[in-house]
């Protein structure tokens, strides 16, 4: 049946009019559909009591003319129940009016950021920057392209620090891509995306965001048990793995080193309950205390050896086209670091006091930061081959277990001390990366019960059962398909970033973000954008067979070739066939020359009514003509091309 038959106009003259319609459908259904047309009768009674009555049953019951009958039916007996009683109860905090299917894509932590919780400065961003760099993966780093594995490695150390240098350089600009987005209009990363995929078609995306935060929980909350191990076995040199009876046998992991990740996992819940635009206060005190710690861990490790070690003298092994790939390679090992960031970092900068506070100090601070750790690591690893006369100690972790294993009350304060910084920079990263990202995600996927709180509490509980340990064993591929299914949200980032910055010139209407409206310009195909969805599939097949080659399987050399540069084959793809399927079939929503209006954001989502009147579009928003470009509003005409 066509749309018309199941909606109501948009524009009406009168509430009359509304409500007759109203009546002529359901006498329509009662012909069709019986069963449906008897508990809906209601309705037509209450409508007939008093034509003249404003608050009809459309308004009393909050349906809205964007939603089917059947649609509106069901909701109010789920409402009227007992389950929906009880789910009333963990409804979290909305804006009143919100129809049905509002309610599904609204609630405070997915509303534009008012100017109260703007209160991330310059600073604040460095601080946070500064404190994820100081973790245990960009410590290591540089290991993977300087001992030589198989194909890969075979770097000199400065070397692979230029590769450090121009990934994060690279990953910097893309964050600040993203992240201006969220800057200008205050909106998160789901909220974003729905202009891209559509207002239902962006739960894909936001989805697989919210699993991989999830899985990533839990692998870096068990690296943070080991640092708590670390720490209590500094104190008491009985809790090893050896001395402490283990009381989970076949398992996969032993007492000692559940209790320590679970020590972690306890500790990280309070962190989780502040919200975000406060939780900044946490990276600014790491950002102070590891760094710190960080730099003693370097000067301790040269005094010990008393030098920098063979690794600063050491050559380049990989010479001609493995030298040239493997440092294209390592560039590329860089930018997938930060996969995930690229594509949420919306979710911080939105708290941001002013656009320009989330451009300079990430550019800069994000491969300031990384490569200072890199170089750190490197130095350290490389005094480790004299201190303990062997094989470089890449892992911190097993670097500080050996300076423990030697004994002395020195080197026990001092691992102590360092595993502590450790540990609160796997909080800090655990928070920044996973918790805030799953939660923000997950409140997008049900935002009448969850809240960005709520959703990092769930993203741990998950993190706890998932069992990680099993995860990470050494006969486990797993990390590998994690590193590599990160790079695959490089197709969504592709076609994000395409759509505001060439296809819709930094304009957004941010009210129609959260408007389920079959009229509504990011509505499309029944909420789903076909443009956005096969660009992103453009995007991940290039990669799909390297992606293969990476677990173990035997592929083609080109395909390896082009997984080699992953992110970039994805993002291009994805963004290219994006924005040739836009200029073949334009969208709504647009403007022909760069005109960003993030400062007119509409804090009310609801849908407005005039007494007397039926909603129009164009009374909120404006007559529009998308083609040339123009907005009339009310109060006079502004050209886009101004």
């Amino acid at each position: 049946m066509a749309p018309s038959d199941y909606e109501v106009p948009y524009s009406s003259d009168s509430s009359t009019y509304r409500d007759q319609h109203h009546n002529n459908r359901l006498l329509e259904v009662t012909e069709t559909e019986p069963l449906l047309a008897s508990q809906r009768r209601f309705t037509t009674e209450e409508n007939s009591k008093d034509s003249n009555n404003r608050e009809t049953a459309w308004d009393r019951y909050k349906i809205s003319p964007d939603q089917s009958l059947f649609f509106d039916f069901i909701m109010e007996k789920v409402r009227s129940s007992k389950v929906g009683y009880y789910m009333s109860k963990f409804a979290v905090e909305n804006e009143p009016g919100l129809s049905n299917a509002q309610l599904m894509l609204h609630n405070h932590d997915l509303k534009p950021v008012e100017a109260e919780r703007r209160q991330w400065g310059p600073w604040n961003f460095v601080g946070f920057w500064v404190a994820d760099s100081f973790n245990i993966n960009t410590w290591m780093i540089s290991s993977s392209m300087i001992v030589v594995s198989g194909n890969s490695g075979g770097l000199s150390w400065w070397q692979s620090w230029i590769c450090v240098w121009l990934g994060y350089s690279i990953a910097a600009c893309f964050i600040c891509l993203t992240g201006r987005i969220g800057a200008q209009y205050h909106i998160s990363f789901p909220v974003v995306s729905r202009a891209s995929f559509g207002i239902w078609g962006a739960l894909w995306p936001i989805f697989n965001r919210a699993a991989m935060a999830c899985i990533w929980y839990g692998v870096q909350a068990w690296i943070g048990g080991e640092c708590i191990k670390l720490m209590i076995s500094a104190i008491w040199t009985s809790w090893t793995v050896d001395k402490i009876h283990n009381g989970i046998p076949n398992s996969g992991t032993n007492t000692a080193d559940f209790v320590s990740f679970f020590i972690f996992w306890l500790l990280s819940l309070p962190a989780i309950w502040f919200p975000v635009h406060k939780i900044r206060h946490l990276f600014t005190v790491k950002a102070y205390v590891v760094p710190i710690a960080g730099i003693a861990f370097f000067i301790w490790a040269i005094v010990r050896a008393k030098g920098l070690g063979p690794i600063i003298h050491q050559g380049s092994s990989a010479k001609g086209s493995k030298l040239a790939w493997g440092m294209v390679t390592g560039v590329m090992s860089s930018i997938a670091n930060f996969a995930t960031l690229i594509v949420n970092d919306p979710d911080f900068s939105r708290f941001a006091r002013k656009p320009k506070d989330a451009l300079w100090s990430q550019l800069i601070s994000i491969p300031c930061g990384f490569a200072v750790t890199s170089f750190i690591g490197i130095i350290v690893s490389s005094s480790s081959t004299i201190i303990f006369k062997g094989d470089p100690i890449w892992n911190p972790l097993d670097l500080l277990q050996s300076f423990l294993t030697e004994g002395g009350s020195k080197n026990r304060a001092g691992v102590f001390f360092i595993a502590f910084a450790f540990a609160l920079a796997q909080l800090g990263t655990n928070i920044a990366a996973n918790s805030v990202s799953a939660g923000t995600d997950m409140t997008a996927l049900l935002p009448r019960y969850l809240n960005i709180r709520r959703g990092g509490y769930i993203c741990a509980l998950v993190g706890l059962v998932m069992c990680p340990w099993n995860l990470l064993s050494s006969s486990n591929n797993f990390t590998t398909y994690l590193s590599a299914y990160s790079v695959f949200l490089s197709s969504i980032a592709g076609v994000i970033i395409c759509d505001y910055y060439l296809v819709r010139k930094g304009y957004l209407q941010t009210k129609d973000l959260y408007s389920a409206r079959t009229g509504s310009p990011y509505y499309f195909t029944y909420g789903f954008h076909w443009r956005g969805y096969t660009a992103y599939i453009c995007g991940i097949l290039p990669n799909i067979v390297g992606f293969v080659g990476a677990i173990g399987k035997p592929v083609p050399i080109g395909a390896t070739y082009i997984y080699n540069v992953n992110f970039f084959a994805g993002f291009i793809a994805s963004s290219a066939v994006y924005y040739t399927l836009c200029r073949m079939s334009p969208i709504p929503a647009c403007s022909k020359v760069w005109k960003e209006i993030g400062d007119e954001i509409l804090m009310s989502v609801a849908y407005e009514r005039e007494e007397g009147s039926e909603y129009d579009e164009e009374n909120v928003h404006g007559k529009q003509d998308y083609k040339s470009g123009e907005l009339g509003m009310a109060g006079g005409k502004r050209d886009l091309e101004d």
